[in-house]
């Protein structure tokens, strides 16, 4: 059996399991809840949507991935574990991808590791488990064939292939520069590629912009709580850190979470040693790349690749959704997987091939291992919330679940005191203040919510659940007139929201 067919096969394998689980988390809104990605027909004509639902804010355009998701729908009849199988199907395709990708630069044996730990590697639980991380998946897929298929002449289908990887999540817009750079570590005597690949490239990738503003640009307003009110100094002071994490992550993926916001990693205010350690990781960065183009042109290709996908969510740049998450690492793995088969090739060279192909067997089957034991953690959304509040108690994020779980279950004095764990661990979210308000005054007690209105509609004046929050404490309170400013203001600028209001209204 090819090495590149066993790196296949044992990334699908090791993700089988997965068969059993169901929807957890953003699944529900984006494919369970979601009539576009339910049948094949809806989504083509969802083709001019954003990836989110309006009423979230999120926005985004990724009309790929709900397509794909519907392509699953109508041959599954929605069942949640044929979609899981899928990705397992799509992380096995990039990981052999990443083998053929590397074969140019590595021995047979050394393309082949890197596949094998770019395979099991922990990180890629996140992206594989979790069917939103399909987007992740499509997008990596897209833009390692287009580099394959450059390398062949096939120049259409590099272009379409680009497409694929912008079209299944923004990050694929690189691909003509994925091409390119590999194009680069060829050298004076690499094949010149023609001009109408680069005019091709150019046209896809201006047609994606062109979509993406005018469809899913909303999304780019969607941030972090800990970056509301932040400004460029106090942005860094996070995002460094993150960057910093996300390397260690990398290298020694030991630690892992559902959630990278506070505290998990700290919201800090001022310049640390974390931030100063992810400052020369960023200058560190291209240096390395240029510096091993003849050296260790595998090194350069992952490290740019893997840089050029994480940028968008650094939060270096601008603010974005997220702090860290490791399904934004996805092919940033490919870096340590180099080093890795690397090291094993320098092993083989000096020690002998049975001495290396142990050791590189014990790493490979510790990843693997790691990552199997993480798989659970993805099952259903109960075993998501209860294995992050074992792992990372200091997650607010986590807390505010497990408040929001618990008022479902009417556990009054359980909801609050969740609430104000989560508060006492970051008191910046103006979300949290407004899904809390909305809670307390649902139980009458206005006295308590009020406070927390403020805060949220002060850090976010048009926040949805604050003002849904603030037109029921009106009410509460006998302001009829108050409300009904808060219900007009809330109409104009969320229509669908106005159904919810006249409810209380009649």
């Amino acid at each position: 059996m090819k090495p590149s067919v066993i790196v296949f096969v044992a990334a699908v394998a090791l993700y089988l399991p997965t068969i059993r689980y169901g929807f957890v988390q953003d699944d529900r809104a984006i494919i369970a809840g979601n009539p576009a990605a339910h049948s094949i027909g809806a989504a083509f004509r969802a083709f001019d949507d954003p990836y989110w639902p309006p009423e979230s804010g999120a926005g985004l355009y990724r009309p790929v991935t709900i397509l794909s998701y519907a392509v699953d729908w109508t041959l599954s009849g929605g069942r949640a574990g044929w979609l899981h199988v899928m990705n397992a199907l799509g992380h096995g395709l990039a990981a052999l991808l990443v083998t053929l990708v590397l074969a140019r630069w590595l021995s047979p044996l050394g393309a082949a590791a890197a596949g094998l730990i770019f395979a099991w590697h922990p990180v890629h639980v996140e992206g594989v488990a979790s069917l939103v991380g399909r987007a992740e998946l499509l997008a990596a897929v897209g833009i390692l064939a287009a580099v394959l298929a450059a390398r062949r002449g096939w120049w259409i289908a590099a272009a379409l292939c680009a497409a694929l990887a912008m079209l299944s999540k923004e990050h694929g817009i690189i691909a003509g520069v994925a091409i390119l750079l590999d194009n680069w570590l060829q050298g004076p005597k690499g094949r010149r590629y023609p001009v109408g690949l680069w005019i091709a490239l150019a046209i896809v990738t201006g047609g994606f912009l062109i979509a993406w503003l005018s469809i899913g640009r909303a999304g780019a307003s969607d941030v972090a709580a800990v970056f509301i009110g932040r400004g460029g100094a106090g942005r860094l002071a996070v995002a460094l850190p993150a960057i910093t994490c996300a390397a260690g992550l990398l290298i020694w993926p030991a630690s892992l979470s559902v959630d990278y916001g506070p505290q998990v990693i700290a919201a800090r205010t001022s310049f640390s040693a974390a931030a100063a350690l992810g400052a020369v990781l960023v200058i560190a960065v291209p240096v390395l790349v240029v510096w091993c183009r003849r050296r260790a042109p595998a090194v350069s290709f992952t490290l740019a690749l893997g840089a050029m996908s994480y940028l968008p969510t650094s939060n270096l740049l601008f603010p974005s959704g997220v702090v860290l998450a490791e399904r934004t690492l996805y092919l940033a793995v490919g870096f340590a997987a180099v080093l890795a088969a690397m090291t094993f090739e320098l092993m083989r060279s000096r020690w002998g091939g049975r001495a290396a192909l142990a050791a590189m067997g014990v790493v490979v089957v510790a990843a693997g291992m790691r990552s199997f034991a993480r798989l659970p953690a993805w099952r259903d959304n109960r075993s998501q919330l209860l294995t992050q509040l074992a792992e990372h108690p200091e997650s607010y994020r986590a807390h505010l679940s497990a408040a929001a779980v618990l008022a479902g279950l009417r556990d009054t004095a359980g909801a609050r005191r969740e609430y104000r764990t989560a508060d006492s661990l970051f008191a910046g979210d103006p979300h949290m203040d407004a899904a809390r308000a909305l809670y307390l005054v649902g139980l009458g007690d206005t006295a308590a919510a009020a406070p927390l209105v403020e805060r949220a509609r002060r850090a976010m004046p048009h926040e949805p659940i604050a003002l849904r929050a603030q037109f029921l404490l009106e009410l509460a309170r006998g302001h009829r007139a108050g409300a009904l400013a808060v219900a007009d203001s809330a109409g104009q600028r969320y229509p669908w929201e106005r159904a919810w209001y006249l409810m209380y209204l009649q």
